[in-house]
C-alpha cells in the first residue's frame, strides 16, 4: 500500500469520525441552542409553570414514541424491512373509544380500563403475527391494520367525539404529585419501566440483538420471531396507555388521532441521534420527546404558525435517516 493510499484512509477515518461526534453531540448542542434562543426570545419561556407544561403536553407522543421505538429495536432501523409500526396512532384513537363507550355503558372502572388495555394488545397481536407469521414487511403489514384499527374507530364514533368522564380521566388531567402534573409523572413513569426492560435487562439485550444482527442472535439460538413479537405487544400496550392521556387531555375520544403519527415517527428516529452508537433507545427517545415538546412550546409562545413545526419534523426524518444510513452502510463497507 503506497503512501498516499494510508493517508487516504487515514483521512477517511478521521473525516468519519469527526461526523459521528457531530452528529452525537450535535444533537445536544442543537437541544440545548433551542432552549437558549427560546429562552431570549419567547417569553416565560424557561419558567418552572412551562416547563411542566412542556412535559405535561408531551405525555402522548412520548408514550407513543416509546412504543415505536420498541417496535424499532426489535426489528431493525432499516425503514423499508425493519420494524415499524403505522397503527400507533390509530390505535390510540380506537382505545381511547372503547374507553369512552365502555365507561359510558357503565361499566365498572376495572373492567372498562383492563378492555381498553386488551384492545391496545389484541392490535399489538394483529401486527405481530402480520409480520412474524405472514412475514409481511412491517410497512405494509401496519399500513393495512392502520387503516383497519381507524375504520373500526370511525364504526364506534361515527366520526363524532365521544365525551366522557371518570374518576381515572380527573386524576390525569388534574391530578398533581409533588406539584407535578400527573400526565407529566406517566411520561416519566414509562420512560423508566421501559428503560429498565429495554437498555437494562437481558430482554433488552436480546431485543437489540436480534434487531440489529439476527443471524447472529438465530445461531446464538434466540427465537427471532418470538421477540419480534413481543416488541409489537409493547407497542400495542403504550397506545392504550397513551389512549388514557388523551381522553383525559381532551375530556373523551376526539377525531384525528393519526395526524400525531408524524411527529411521533420523528420522535423515535431522532432519539436515534442521542445514542453513542446511533441505535434506538428509551432514553434518547424521551429527549427527542421533549425537544420537539420545547420546539413547539417555544412557537406557540413566539406566535409562530404550527404548520412551520411539521415542516421542521419532515427535515429531521430526513436529515437523521440519511445520515445515520449513510454511516451504517460506510461501516459495513468496512
Amino acid at each position: 500500500m503506497s503512501s498516499s493510499e494510508i493517508f487516504a484512509r487515514a483521512q477517511h477515518g478521521l473525516s468519519r469520525r469527526l461526523a459521528l461526534l457531530i452528529l452525537r453531540r450535535g444533537a445536544l448542542f442543537a437541544f440545548l441552542l433551542i432552549l437558549l434562543v427560546f429562552a431570549v426570545s419567547a417569553p416565560n419561556f424557561l419558567s418552572i409553570t412551562n416547563v411542566v407544561n412542556v412535559f405535561t403536553q408531551s405525555a402522548i407522543l412520548g408514550v407513543l414514541a416509546f412504543g415505536l421505538t420498541c417496535v424499532v429495536i426489535g426489528g431493525g432501523s432499516n425503514v423499508v424491512s425493519g420494524g415499524l409500526d403505522l397503527s400507533l396512532a390509530a390505535n390510540l384513537g380506537l382505545c381511547a373509544a372503547v374507553y369512552s363507550r365502555l365507561n359510558n355503558a357503565g361499566l365498572p372502572a376495572w373492567q372498562a380500563i383492563g378492555l381498553t388495555l386488551l384492545c391496545g394488545l389484541a392490535v399489538g397481536v394483529l401486527n405481530g403475527l402480520s409480520v412474524v407469521l405472514l412475514r409481511l414487511p412491517p410497512l405494509l403489514a401496519t399500513l393495512a391494520s392502520m387503516n383497519l384499527v381507524a375504520g373500526l374507530e370511525l364504526v364506534l364514533t361515527q366520526n363524532t367525539v365521544l365525551p366522557t368522564d371518570s374518576p381515572l380521566l380527573d386524576t390525569l388531567a388534574d391530578g398533581t404529585w409533588l406539584q407535578v402534573p400527573v400526565l407529566a409523572w406517566v411520561l416519566l413513569s414509562v420512560a423508566l419501566l421501559l428503560g429498565l426492560l429495554i437498555q437494562h435487562s437481558p430482554y433488552g439485550l436480546r431485543l437489540y440483538a436480534v434487531g440489529e444482527y439476527p443471524e447472529a442472535a438465530r445461531a446464538a439460538g434466540l427465537g427471532l420471531g418470538r421477540y419480534v413479537f413481543s416488541s409489537y405487544l409493547l407497542a400495542g400496550l403504550c397506545a392504550a396507555v397513551a389512549a388514557f392521556c388523551s381522553a383525559a387531555l381532551f375530556s373523551g375520544s376526539t377525531t384525528g388521532s393519526g395526524e400525531v403519527l408524524l411527529s411521533v415517527v420523528a420522535i423515535a428516529f431522532l432519539g436515534v441521534v442521542f445514542s453513542r452508537r446511533l441505535v434506538a433507545n428509551i432514553p434518547g427517545t424521551l429527549l427527542a420527546t421533549l425537544l420537539l415538546g420545547f420546539l413547539v412550546n417555544g412557537f406557540q409562545l413566539l406566535n409562530i404558525s404550527s404548520f412551520w413545526v411539521n415542516g421542521v419534523q419532515g427535515v429531521l426524518i430526513l436529515l437523521v435517516v440519511a445520515v445515520s444510513g449513510a454511516l451504517r452502510k460506510e461501516e459495513g463497507g468496512q
